[in-house]
């Protein structure tokens, strides 16, 4: 069944969420702030380990840099990416979202970090090369494996953040939902422009915006990731035309 790793996935963040929401009660305001730091420590890890690969090849037996035309090209993704985002205020966006969403799902206001968790746990899980790849393959061949996998780690990650944020996270699937949709109806279109350099490209850039999350949770807000997101974009492109 074609879109299935979609629907599984968003199953899996409710889930998750569902079961984060029934321990939050258990957590006080100081075990609620060292688990936060404690997943941003993790993000931060998850995020270089997926950039690492990208920026890093091996040569024999020593480690060596990628090319400066790759290196050229991840610079200009994230800077003219940035511009763009800024410009757009997609953060600004996201939030919005979120405050609207708060609206609806938490009309007696008692929950104060729902937009927060609502973008922290959106940016966390719809970035990255599994929601691309694992879409594309479900959309192609019906095979959900990567998104079945993906769902796993989604499940845990948005457990956690729903039991220090609340069920702003939950909301996380939202976003999942309509990308992960969108690229599986169009993966036919969408295939040939996800060669394997582009891929990886994706990934790496998707690995440093998802470092940047960390970085935001350890030690407090410092990049605007959502107004980043335009740099995968921009690196697709720069990979499918010059390399």
């Amino acid at each position: 069944m074609i879109g299935l790793g979609t629907i599984v996935n968003v199953s899996a963040i409710v889930v998750g969420g569902g079961i984060g929401l029934l321990v939050r009660g258990g957590l006080g305001e100081r075990r609620q702030q060292a688990v936060i730091q404690a997943l941003g420590l993790c993000t931060l890890f998850i995020g270089l380990s997926g950039a690492l690969p990208g920026l890093l090849v091996v040569e024999g037996s020593a480690l060596a840099g990628v090319s400066m035309r790759e290196t050229l090209g991840m610079i200009l993704a994230l800077a003219l990416g940035t511009l763009i985002g800024e410009w757009l205020d997609l953060e600004g966006w996201l939030e919005r979202l979120g405050v609207w969403l708060k609206a609806r799902a938490d009309r007696g206001g008692g929950d104060s970090r729902f937009v927060q968790g609502f973008v922290t746990a959106s940016l966390t899980v719809c970035i990255g090369a599994m929601a691309i790849v694992g879409s594309i393959q479900d959309g192609l061949s019906g095979d959900p494996t990567t998104l079945f996998t993906k769902s796993i780690l989604d499940c845990l990650i948005v457990m956690i953040f729903a039991s220090t944020y609340g069920k702003g996270a939950i909301f996380s699937a939202l976003p999942v939902g309509v990308l992960q949709g969108t690229v599986t109806l169009c993966a036919g279109l969408l295939a040939p422009v996800f060669s394997q350099p582009v891929v990886e490209n994706l990934s790496a850039l998707g690995s440093i915006l998802i470092f940047c999350v960390g970085v935001n949770l350890a030690f407090g807000p410092k990049f605007r990731v959502a107004n980043m997101l335009p740099a995968l974009v921009l690196g697709a492109v720069y990979t499918a035309i010059f390399l």
